[in-house]
């Protein structure tokens, strides 16, 4: 019964993930946490934070470790890897055979345009997830990241930015 829960839960954020791995986490917590209550929000904040350090799509990779961390078996990783891709990968493929007759299509175009702002406000609600009792950012972590998007704004060089920021945590952590 677990893994046929995984396998829709998967499925349902892989329909609905727009924005790619970070929009999605507002989705995987909803689903993981609050409605499945199979992790705690601190262990989910855990494999997130290996899923960003392994190479490959940050949502793919958080399927993979709640898959095994829920079902304890390569089998339920594997099943909520494969939930989270079939989505993706079946709308890429109609699109993919439509994409020279809804290139210019005015509907396609309003479609994007209003998909934006929402896009944004999921990576948003991402974000304030981590906000939490559990996974509260002390205010060095804000001022760093503030400093950062500061930079980023001005068109400092991100990679620059990553390293900076890596010696500014190392130091004052």
């Amino acid at each position: 019964m677990i893994y046929l829960q995984l396998f829709l839960s998967y499925l349902k954020i892989g329909f609905f993930g727009f924005g790619g791995g970070y929009a999605m986490l507002s989705l995987i917590q909803s689903e993981i946490v609050t409605r499945h209550a199979w992790l705690t929000g601190t262990q989910l904040s855990d494999i997130v934070a290996v899923s960003q350090m392994t190479p490959g799509p940050i949502a793919v990779n958080c399927a993979t470790y709640v898959g095994y961390s829920v079902t304890g078996s390569f089998w339920g990783s594997m099943l909520a890897t494969t939930a989270v891709c079939l989505p993706p990968l079946t709308l890429m493929i109609i699109i993919t055979i439509f994409y020279n007759r809804l290139r210019s299509n005015r509907t396609m175009e309003s479609i994007l345009k209003w998909l934006k702002p929402m896009i944004c406000g999921m990576i948003g609600a991402a974000a304030l997830m981590f906000l939490n009792r559990e996974t509260f950012v002390d205010w060095k972590s804000i001022a760093i990241f503030a400093a950062c998007f500061t930079a980023i704004w001005m068109k400092v060089d991100s990679i620059l930015l990553i390293f900076l920021a890596a010696v500014a945590g190392i130091l004052i952590y």
